[in-house]
């Protein structure tokens, strides 16, 4: 598996905010417009360490053994509970170049699509600063456990996307309560996709969890002109969301609430994902 780039010794705030290289490939043509590509990734929020002006924290990597420059690196978490514990580590320590620092930083929920946008835009910047996504980890664990147990390759898994899908039919579709609008959920939590998978299992006997990457699903968007991928959404867990209603409302990110769903006997053709 792909090793996540760890915590080194420098520790910094950039000077703008959200410099941001997250989501390799760089695709010629897109097969859905970036802004519709950003407001999916808009469903889900990411959390971001970061002083009052949001300007996040950065670590600096060593340049590498070929000449290149240092690299400054952001890190992107997934799991809200985790980024606010980890920033709970940061203000123990007892380096006094640290403490005054660390004193006001915060967590800060940020749309996922507005990370991708800046990615775009300053993908061809050379002093562009790298986000590096760190993973729930018990939905990491989870997406491992579930590819092993099929015998599939985990190599390169980064961010664990969990799909509901029918080996004979393709990903099970549902409706939104709220609209009836039928859309594909792929969900950021295990146990979310495990309640849809508990819902459809009696009527789609051979439904089941697959997993995919983040990066992965960015990638078919990007390449694939498939007209099912417009019903494509994020949910994101269950979990990022009652951590966000939890903090006040002027820290919270725009995006959407879980959509409301019900399972719909329909499903989508059997066009998958590739990485």
């Amino acid at each position: 598996m792909k090793s996540l780039v760890r915590w080194g010794t420098t520790l910094g705030l950039v000077g703008s905010t959200l410099l941001a290289t997250v989501f390799s490939g760089n695709a010629p043509v897109l097969a859905l417009p970036e802004q519709q590509i950003a407001e999916k990734l808009n469903e889900v929020p990411v959390f971001l360490i970061t002083n009052p002006q949001g300007v996040p924290l950065t670590r600096t990597l060593p340049p590498a053994q070929n000449g290149q420059k240092s690299t400054t690196v952001a890190d992107v978490f997934m799991n809200g509970q985790e980024a606010q514990a980890f920033l709970e580590e940061l203000r123990k320590q007892k380096d006094p170049k640290l403490v005054e620092m660390v004193k006001t930083l915060q967590v800060k929920p940020v749309p996922m699509g507005v990370v991708y946008k800046k990615l775009r835009e300053d993908r061809n910047k050379p002093d562009r600063v790298l986000f590096a996504l760190q993973p729930g980890q018990q939905d990491l664990q989870g997406a491992v456990t579930l590819l092993r147990q099929k015998g599939q390759e985990v190599k390169g898994l980064i961010v664990p996307v969990f799909i509901v899908q029918s080996a004979d039919k393709g990903y099970v579709s549902v409706k939104r309560k709220s609209n009836n609008q039928e859309i594909v959920p792929l969900f950021l939590s295990q146990k979310d996709a495990q309640g849809l998978l508990n819902q459809v299992k009696k009527d789609i006997p051979k439904a089941e969890i697959q997993v995919v990457d983040i990066e992965g699903v960015i990638q078919t968007l990007q390449k694939k002109n498939d007209e099912w991928l417009k019903q494509v959404t994020l949910v994101p867990s269950s979990e990022s969301l009652e951590y966000i209603s939890k903090q006040p409302r002027t820290n919270a990110p725009n995006t959407a609430a879980t959509p409301n769903l019900k399972p719909n006997n329909a499903v989508t053709p059997p066009t998958k994902p590739k990485k």
